[in-house]
C-alpha cells in the first residue's frame, strides 16, 4: 500500500480481510479496492493486470501461479514459495526485503518487453495438478519400485 500510494500508480486490491477498513483509510486515490471477487472475475482482472503483486510470505501461496498461468509477470518477495515459483527475469521479479522501498524500487525495474507471456505461461504449466499427479507417481515409483495407475490418484 506504501508503495503505491509512493509511485502514485494504479493498484487494484481483490479480496477481503481484517485490515482493510484500516488500509482503505491509508489509500490515495490511485487504490482501488474490490473486496471479493469471483473466480472468474479474479481470472479476468489477472489477465488483464500488467503484473501482479505478491509481498506476503506463504509456503506456496497459489495466486502468483494462477497469475503466471495468465501470462502475467509477478513481483514478488523473495521468500518462502515464491523462491520456487517465481524465475527472476522470466516470470517476474524478486525484491528481498519486506519494504515499501524495495517493493517500489521492483516495480520501477519491471519492463514489460522483458517477459514473454507464452513462456510465462508454460512455467506455470509445472505446477498443473496433472505435473503434480505425474511427478508423485514417478516419485512412488523410484522408492517403492512399484507403478500406480493412472486411475487411482
Amino acid at each position: 500500500m506504501r508503495a503505491f500510494n509512493e509511485l502514485g500508480l494504479p493498484l487494484v486490491i481483490a479480496g477481503d480481510g481484517r485490515d482493510r477498513p484500516r488500509l482503505e483509510a491509508m489509500a490515495k486515490p490511485n487504490i482501488k479496492f474490490l473486496g471479493r471477487v469471483s473466480d472468474a472475475d479474479a481470472a479476468d482482472l489477472m489477465a488483464r493486470c500488467r503484473a501482479f503483486i505478491f509481498p506476503g510470505l506463504e509456503d506456496f501461496g497459489i495466486a502468483p501461479v494462477q497469475a503466471m498461468a495468465a501470462g502475467r509477470p509477478v513481483i514478488a518477495f523473495a521468500g518462502g514459495g515464491a523462491l520456487d515459483t517465481v524465475v527472476e527475469g522470466k516470470t517476474g521479479l524478486l525484491f528481498r526485503e519486506q519494504a515499501p522501498e524495495c517493493l517500489a524500487a521492483a516495480v520501477r525495474a519491471l519492463d514489460d518487453a522483458q517477459f514473454n507471456p507464452a513462456a510465462i505461461r508454460k512455467h506455470a504449466e509445472a505446477f498443473d495438478k496433472s505435473a503434480f499427479d505425474r511427478q508423485l507417481r514417478e516419485f512412488i515409483r523410484l522408492r517403492a519400485n512399484v507403478t500406480i495407475p493412472t486411475s487411482n490418484l
